[in-house]
């Protein structure tokens, strides 16, 4: 009788394994090392990315170590709360284009993608010359615009408004 217990508690954890593999491979996301989280659930990130040569931070959501073709990547990943749209928005994009650019900065070597996860779906927005150039452009434009006495809006969504750290000084915010 006490000879079956061996056995049973293997084939629980072959079982156990195999769920992990499929979810994994449902999800997404690489199968890799996680090296950094800013979620906030797996553990405290005190520091973020920096570029010193771009002037550029940021915090993604997970950094993980990626085998392929015979090097290591670290590809970043961005998670979003809500919905996949029907096209990802350029914002979503920059955002993972930054830390792409960090990643480079940090580890010495250009990620080839990162990865947008969405509640029911997962994007990967290869990390292209053009991308990276749209960002730097993005932060030159936002720096320009930080010493400008006046900035014009740019969107029609009160909800950001709403959210917005300058909504008292704006004067053209939207109800």
């Amino acid at each position: 009788m006490y000879t079956f217990i061996p056995i049973i508690i293997f084939l629980l954890g072959l079982l156990l394994w195999w769920q992990a593999r499929r979810l994994q491979r449902e999800s997404g996301l690489p199968s890799g090392e996680v090296i950094y989280s800013d979620t906030g659930t797996w553990q405290d990130v005190d520091r973020p990315l920096i570029s010193r040569e771009f002037g550029l931070v940021g915090k993604p959501d997970y950094l993980v170590q990626v085998r392929q073709r015979n090097r290591t990547y670290t590809i970043p990943i961005e998670v979003k709360s809500r919905r996949q749209p029907p096209t990802p928005y350029p914002n979503h994009i920059l955002q993972l284009a930054t830390y792409c650019i960090l990643v480079e900065e940090q580890f010495q070597l250009r990620p080839p993608y990162g990865i947008i996860h969405y509640a029911d779906g997962t994007l990967k927005i290869p990390f292209t010359d053009q991308l990276r150039d749209q960002v730097l452009k993005s932060a030159d434009e936002i720096r320009l615009a930080r010493s400008s006495p006046d900035v014009a809006r740019q969107h029609r969504e009160p909800k950001r408004c709403y959210q917005c750290g300058y909504r008292q000084d704006c004067g053209t915010e939207l109800r």
